[in-house]
């Protein structure tokens, strides 16, 4: 299962340098200008999980498969877009294919970096939702009222219609107005949402890039950005694109050094992944064998037979039971058939919800 975050924000605020630095390669073209990412640059990064690491040696592999999340540069959105200006469609259809949207603001301060209006991070925002509003609002103005014989659920599902159009008049994006309806109202307005594909129903993360010298403040710019954004803070990564640049072009201890000297325990990219997973409900289990050791990314209150399938989906069909032990079980034990002997692991039906610290082994039929 792949994750798709599509990196979005006016022309000129970092975003190509931030996607240059998740790739720890020159992928985009992060140039001075506006329209620098013409196309939209994907890339595949991998998510930070340190169990890997500890689990490799006990099953003697060196082969390590971190789950991985999927980044989309796409290029800067303009005034108008809903309306074409500034290739708007394009880069609307390609945010239209992802699974959230990671808003790039700029706080950092640059003179060399060309700009047409002041520095306002607030304002930028305001700028992009109000183009993805009225590209939602497009979509409904097509939706028509059921006719003739109409039934309940017919009925249901346009009033839920006008109840969008009316919340992106007001300027709010739906996943706010959705939050407020009653239970029912929620499964059944999520799904026409993603059946239209609107696309103020996609989560949203924000990414402030800020000076090198704000790292150190990074939890009271987040405490102050989450009152001003209104969202929790777990939405919000701060981070200087500048910086994690010059991470990605480091080894990995000398990483691990520079780090230290800024006060930082980890990457402001590893933070976004992080922060990626829980806004969108992701979890990941284990695998751990002499072939490798890897994760694997579900949906949270996934069940384990559709965990199987994941890995394959004939897996689904000859599923029989999953053998299952805690990671700190494992690693203590030393293995499998350690956790084995020490009854630490248990046999699980095909309707176990998994669990984010579960390593699991598959017994499947023919």
């Amino acid at each position: 299962m792949s994750l798709s975050i599509g990196i979005v924000g006016l022309p000129n605020v970092g975003k190509s340098t931030l996607f240059n630095a998740l790739l720890k390669s020159e992928q985009a073209l992060a140039a001075n200008y506006p329209f620098a990412t013409i196309e939209p640059n994907v890339g595949i990064a991998a998510v930070p999980d340190e169990r890997l690491a500890a689990l490799a040696p006990i099953v003697h592999t060196t082969t390590i498969k971190p789950a991985t999340i999927e980044f989309v540069d796409i290029a800067g959105l303009v005034k108008g877009a809903s309306q074409g200006e500034g290739l708007g469609n394009k880069f609307l259809s390609h945010i239209k294919a992802t699974s959230a949207i990671a808003h790039v603001l700029r706080v950092f301060t640059d003179p060399d970096i060309i700009r047409d209006t002041p520095v306002d991070p607030l304002a930028d925002l305001a700028t992009v939702r109000t183009e993805l509003q009225l590209a939602d609002l497009e979509i409904l103005s097509r939706q028509t009222p059921p006719k003739g014989s109409v039934s309940p659920a017919a009925t249901q599902r346009f009033d839920l219609i006008q109840k969008f159009t009316a919340t992106l008049n007001e300027g709010h994006n739906l996943s706010d107005r959705i939050k407020t309806l009653s239970d029912d109202e929620q499964t059944l307005a999520r799904q026409i949402a993603t059946e239209l594909n609107l696309l103020t129903h996609k989560s949203e993360l924000f990414v402030l890039n800020v000076d090198e010298n704000d790292l150190s403040q990074a939890a009271n710019i987040t405490t102050d950005w989450s009152q001003k954004l209104h969202v929790p803070a777990k939405q919000i990564i701060v981070v200087s694109a500048k910086v994690e640049a010059e991470l990605a072009s480091l080894s990995e201890q000398e990483a691990r050094d520079y780090l230290q000297t800024l006060g930082l325990s980890e990457s402001g990219l590893d933070r976004l992944a992080r922060a990626a997973y829980q806004t969108l409900q992701l979890q990941s289990f284990l695998t751990a064998g002499e072939l490798e050791v890897k994760a694997w990314t579900i949906p949270q209150g996934t069940t384990a037979v559709n965990a199987a399938g994941v890995i394959h989906t004939d897996f689904i069909k000859t599923f029989i039971k999953a053998k299952v032990v805690t990671f700190v079980d494992f690693v203590a034990l030393g293995g499998w058939k350690a956790a084995a002997d020490a009854g630490k692991v248990r046999l699980e039906g095909r309707d176990y919800v998994m669990q984010p610290d579960d390593i699991v082994e598959f017994v499947l039929g023919k």
